[in-house]
């Protein structure tokens, strides 16, 4: 997935918050202007206070409260004139400016009655400004009394601040004691580019007490609030993405940023001037070569093709445009240089083609001729030093190896670990034509990917990136697209790397395999996610009566007349892992008899297996879920089993547009047992929702849609705009 890039600015990755498409945050507003009466309506909006990260939904109402026809419009407001103050749909969606010249800026929004503009009605929304992008790092990893320069860029121009603090949690609600220190922080101003504050982080002479520490920066003091997630070790290891993004220069290290030279959009101001909107990049991920032995960068169509749309040709740019400030080669003042030219692409428009992938020749000495990725080799001087990955085709999936630990180095997050959460993943993955995904492209169904689990696996520029396995270097797959809720889970998604190889290989004529070394070496394994569905559900008082009633029932009691005395040491009510917002029957057993027969559903109420003892259940102290390892663990029957109910009914459940995907993942509510995993896109509901199918358990997993350009955790569509006009030279020209 490759982020995009705003202007000459920093990325427009605007979802640091978990909200929903329209802004909820701050009271909604009601438009009883003096007008209200004379015009006969008014206006309600979903929020009257929000940041330049949000949006609201306006809607004019009669007094009897029926909707009515009106023209909606921006009348005014106080934002600078060159920044604009923002726009409104026809549907009453109001989208706040990019940039605002001040704290706090208020705007007139104003709905006319259609067929008669005399009866109009305005609103006042204040806005206040937000991120440009998550903070950098995201992510890291450092040791004690280690330090590091964190940054934040915010939606204002020559002004504005922010506020650091420390947590340990993500919400900023936590302690502080124990965590380290933050010093030197200052803010930088400019005329015509977003403000930048850095702060330092020092941790701690001792571990913390808590699992992570969380470096929070909130906007002018605002609750318009990012984190960066810390871990510290004992050991030595310090990690962060820096070196992931910066400019390398004559044999570059693969795992860094880079990209296609023309990757950006342009805006063309009503004067008719054209400047560079928004912009793209990815991971350069692997090097690979053919059979003559000719070596080429791999990484994704959407990172070096431009989602079909460049030409081969075009040049390969290390960093990626996005860590250039959006200035490209032709113009004088670029930081990138060329590290290659587009080779060879597997076009997404094709039925025929399965995996996300292309080639770049490489120019001479622009790439470590080694295949070296950044931090996949030994800790030295407390630095992850680069390394190759196995050389080869790669590692075949099977059941016996699904638990390995998996390893990846891209561009946003650098070296992140976490484990393969399904395989044989049949996926829908949209794709635009530009950065902005304002012109849709081509929507495309992949099959037999694989997923990985894990909110800070992956994330925006890490796309292309090679995916290994960490016990031995060798590479599994490719990332190329990611999704989340916006609630803890999230999905990373990979094509298998022996289709993207022989793919790819049928594409230039030529067998291709991964440069690399001959012996195997593990990598460190830096995991900084929670497991998707692992947390501990509420149970609903309402649903304690339901679990009754299904303890009285005729098949219960039949279960119990079948099932060996003692074997079930207790009962309870329960919530489902496999489908939020479902009560469960939980049902306590021995180890002894922890893979005897148990129904996926009794009397319609789904079956949760927890493994504890007698004690246990008499003391209250049974564990509240099913105790699963990380990762995916299937015997290889069972993944068959599986498999085969899957290719019964993927067709059919893919035909429902509120399903995002169908594969083979394990259980929550049992985990000895295979389910299979269907991605239901958020706010939307399937026209079926079965808890088992042909007896196998069904499990669900709710996502926004998979992205492959914006941050997989953005929820408003954002239209490619220059916020701050002006900022190019008079004498560069655009691509068009």
């Amino acid at each position: 997935m490759k982020p995009r890039k705003l202007s000459h600015l920093w990325p427009r990755l605007l979802s640091l918050l978990p909200l929903g498409l329209l802004a909820l945050a701050g009271c909604g507003g009601l438009g009883y202007s003096p007008d209200a009466s004379q015009a006969g309506f008014f206006i309600t909006s979903t929020a009257s206070d929000l940041s330049t990260n949000q949006q609201v939904s306006l809607s004019a109402l009669s007094f009897s409260g029926e909707a009515v026809p009106v023209v909606w419009s921006v009348k005014d407001g106080d934002n600078a004139s060159t920044l604009g103050e923002g726009r409104i749909s026809a549907k009453g969606i109001y989208t706040p400016p990019n940039a605002l010249s001040r704290n706090l800026v208020t705007v007139k929004v104003s709905a006319a009655w259609r067929g008669d503009p005399s009866r109009s009605v305005s609103i006042s929304l204040r806005i206040h400004p937000g991120f440009v992008q998550p903070l950098l790092p995201e992510v890291a990893t450092l040791s004690l009394r280690s330090s590091l320069r964190a940054s934040a860029q915010i939606t204002e121009v020559g002004a504005g601040s922010v506020n650091w603090s420390l947590s340990s949690d993500a919400a900023g609600t936590g302690s502080s004691s124990g965590l380290g220190a933050l010093t030197a922080s200052s803010c930088e101003h400019f005329d015509q580019q977003y403000t930048t504050c850095t702060v330092t982080y020092s941790a701690p002479a001792g571990l913390p007490s808590v699992p992570a520490v969380y470096l929070i920066a909130a906007v002018n003091g605002t609750q318009t609030i990012a984190p960066s997630r810390i871990l510290i070790n004992d050991h030595g290891l310090n990690s962060t993405p820096a070196a992931h993004q910066a400019v390398q220069g004559k044999h570059a290290l693969l795992g860094g940023s880079g990209g296609n030279d023309n990757d950006y959009d342009t805006y063309t101001t009503p004067a008719g001037k054209s400047y560079i909107a928004d912009c793209c990049g990815g991971t350069l991920g692997a090097l690979v070569k053919d059979a003559a032995g000719q070596k080429f960068i791999l990484s994704n169509n959407h990172v070096f093709a431009e989602s079909d749309q460049a030409k081969i040709g075009d040049v390969i740019d290390q960093p990626g445009l996005m860590d250039g400030a959006c200035i490209p080669l032709s113009d004088a003042s670029t930081r990138l240089h060329a590290v290659g030219r587009l080779r060879a692409y597997l076009p997404l428009s094709a039925r025929s083609t399965n995996v996300d992938a292309a080639l770049a020749s490489i120019d001479p000495g622009a790439i470590n001729s080694s295949g070296a990725i950044l931090e996949l080799g030994p800790l030295h001087d407390g630095i992850l030093t680069s390394a190759p990955p196995m050389a080869g085709e790669g590692e075949t999936l099977e059941p016996d190896n699904f638990g390995m630990p998996v390893v990846k180095s891209g561009r946003t997050t650098g070296l992140t670990c976490s484990h393969i959460s399904a395989v044989d993943l049949t996926v829908k993955v949209n794709y635009y034509k530009d950065c902005a995904e304002t012109q849709p492209y081509e929507s495309k169904i992949f099959h037999g990917q694989i997923a990985i689990e894990g909110a800070d696996f992956t994330d925006s520029g890490d796309s292309g990136a090679l995916v290994l396995d960490a016990r031995n270097a060798e590479g599994i797959g490719m990332y190329f697209a990611g999704g989340t809720n916006g609630d803890g889970d999230a999905l990373s998604l990979v094509n298998p790397i022996h289709d993207v190889l022989s793919e790819l290989s049928g594409e230039i004529g030529s067998p291709l395999q991964l440069v690399g070394t001959a012996k195997p070496h593990p990598i460190a394994c830096i995991h900084y996610g929670q497991a998707a569905g692992r947390r501990t559900p509420v149970i609903p008082e309402i649903w304690r009566g339901r679990i009754q009633a299904v303890l009285a029932s005729a098949e219960y009691q039949e279960f119990l007349h079948r099932t060996r005395p003692g074997a079930i040491l207790g009962t309870a009510a329960g919530a489902s892992l496999d489908e939020r917002g479902r009560p469960a029957l939980i049902l306590y057993v021995s180890a002894a008899h922890s893979n005897m027969p148990i129904p996926s559903l009794i009397d319609g109420v789904r079956t949760q297996v927890i493994v504890t003892t007698s004690a246990a259940v008499a003391q209250g102290k049974a564990p509240g879920a099913p105790a699963a390892p990380e990762g995916l663990h299937l015997s290889a029957s069972s993944l068959a089993h599986a498999e085969s109910i899957a290719q019964q009914h993927t067709r059919q459940l893919m035909r429902d547009p509120a399903i995002l995907g169908v594969g083979v993942a394990q259980s929550l509510d049992r985990p000895s047992e295979a389910a299979l995993l269907v991605l239901v896109e958020v706010g939307r509901i399937p026209r079926h929702q079965p808890a088992t199918l042909d007896g196998l358990r069904v499990r669900y997993l709710h996502l926004r849609r998979f992205h492959v350009t914006r941050e997989r955790h953005e929820q408003r569509p954002i239209p490619s705009s220059c916020s701050l006009s002006g900022m190019r030279s008079e004498t560069w020209k655009p691509r068009n």
